[in-house]
């Protein structure tokens, strides 16, 4: 957040008040808007990305990735779904991924949609150029 407004860019927030009573907000944002659930948090952050993506984290990042994802898979949006493996962070779920396609269990052209990149002007980069045309994941072919 702070790189995009230190660029004069328009940051908006969205938080749970019980995030909010707990954590310090960044003061900083363009705006920030409190809702009540982090369902409501995480279809309205949805609703007002570009596209999505997931850097080094725990388990709220992995959580939040796999729901967009998961969303590409169902046909709800076709926005990108991208990693940042920063220093090889992800190999592990990455090659996960790639057994759980291997095996049947995810579309091999729903694993070629995530955007894949080990440094941040790459993975720009190839967001900036992306377009996917995947099948959702309950039509036939």
């Amino acid at each position: 957040a702070d790189a995009m407004l230190n660029r004069s860019a328009r940051v908006t927030g969205v938080i749970t008040q019980a995030l909010l009573d707990v954590e310090i907000a960044h003061q900083r944002l363009t705006s920030l808007e409190v809702v009540s659930t982090m369902h409501q948090r995480k279809a309205r952050m949805a609703d007002l990305a570009d596209g999505f993506i997931m850097m080094p984290g725990g388990s709220g990042s992995l959580d939040e990735f796999f729901e967009v994802f998961t969303w590409l898979q169902l046909g709800y949006h076709n926005k990108p779904c991208a990693i940042l493996n920063v220093a090889g962070y992800f190999d592990q779920l990455l090659s996960f991924i790639d057994s759980a396609a291997s095996k049947g269990f995810i579309n091999p052209e729903h694993v070629s949609a995530i955007v894949v990149a080990e440094n941040a002007d790459a993975l720009i980069h190839k967001i900036t150029n992306y377009s996917s045309q995947i099948t959702a994941k309950w039509v036939e072919a």
